[in-house]
């Protein structure tokens, strides 16, 4: 089963699954081992991997390490065109439809598309919307890219329809890395009722209350980061949460 197809079946079932972001630049050979350890005794379904920024040539070597370690699927979530690698199970190919950079749109895509075509990797076309989260973050700087005011849940709902009516096959709402606080549940729960694909949410979850209030509201796939770098412990909390929610 591929990726997409994993995600679109759980979103059927109304399942939960939940995904740890790892940053090649945050992370090294003993914080790789123990998240690897403590991702597979809680069952977690995806990882993530990539950052807005990459100083150091690791993310071949994470990326390897992570299948190596563990049997779960190793999924791009690319900051920019360095950040491809053929080790991968897939890639979030992002067009950041939030935004009016028309590089984040689609200028890098045509850069990528070439490199993508002739490696395995399984393309998933996403959009992808920042959502304003109470303080800039390394995506807004980096992208040139104005969030959605964290208030605006009509503007989120309608970026979200054109985003399926374009053709992506999934809907990234991202608070970004380090997120003062995260999306709010009403926002997700409009952009629900309103696509009828997988939403995967992230930025600011880092408690497994917050989890469980965005599973709830909605969103498909939980994303976890910051958090797991500085208390890898709660990773078994959230996923705790987020397996008493696919009970339910």
């Amino acid at each position: 089963m591929t990726v997409l197809d994993s995600i679109i079946s759980a979103n059927k079932l109304n399942n939960k699954q939940l995904a740890v972001l790892i940053d090649p630049d945050k992370t090294d050979e003993i914080k790789l081992r123990s998240i690897s350890t403590l991702a597979v005794e809680n069952k977690v379904d995806y990882f993530f991997v990539g950052g807005s920024l990459l100083v150091n040539n690791y993310i071949d070597h994470c990326i390897k390490n992570l299948k190596e370690l563990t049997g779960i699927p190793v999924v791009l979530f690319p900051g920019n065109t360095m950040q491809i690698s053929r080790h991968a199970d897939a890639i979030l190919f992002l067009s950041l439809i939030s935004g009016r950079n028309p590089e984040m749109l689609i200028g890098r895509h045509v850069i990528a598309a070439p490199y993508l075509r002739q490696t395995s990797l399984e393309v998933i076309g996403t959009g992808y919307m920042l959502i304003e989260s109470g303080r800039p973050t390394a995506v807004s700087y980096m992208s040139h890219s104005v969030p959605i005011p964290s208030d605006k849940d009509d503007i989120a709902m309608c970026t979200a329809i054109a985003g399926e009516m374009l053709g992506l096959k999934l809907i990234y709402m991202d608070a970004g890395s380090g997120a003062e606080k995260t999306i709010n549940a009403s926002m997700i729960e409009l952009v629900r009722k309103s696509i009828s694909i997988p939403i995967i949410a992230g930025g600011g979850i880092n408690t497994p209350e917050k989890a469980m209030t965005v599973a709830q509201a909605g969103a498909d796939v939980i994303v976890i980061g910051n958090i797991i770098e500085k208390e890898p412990a709660m990773l078994k909390e959230i996923a705790s949460a987020i397996k008493f929610r696919k009970t339910k």
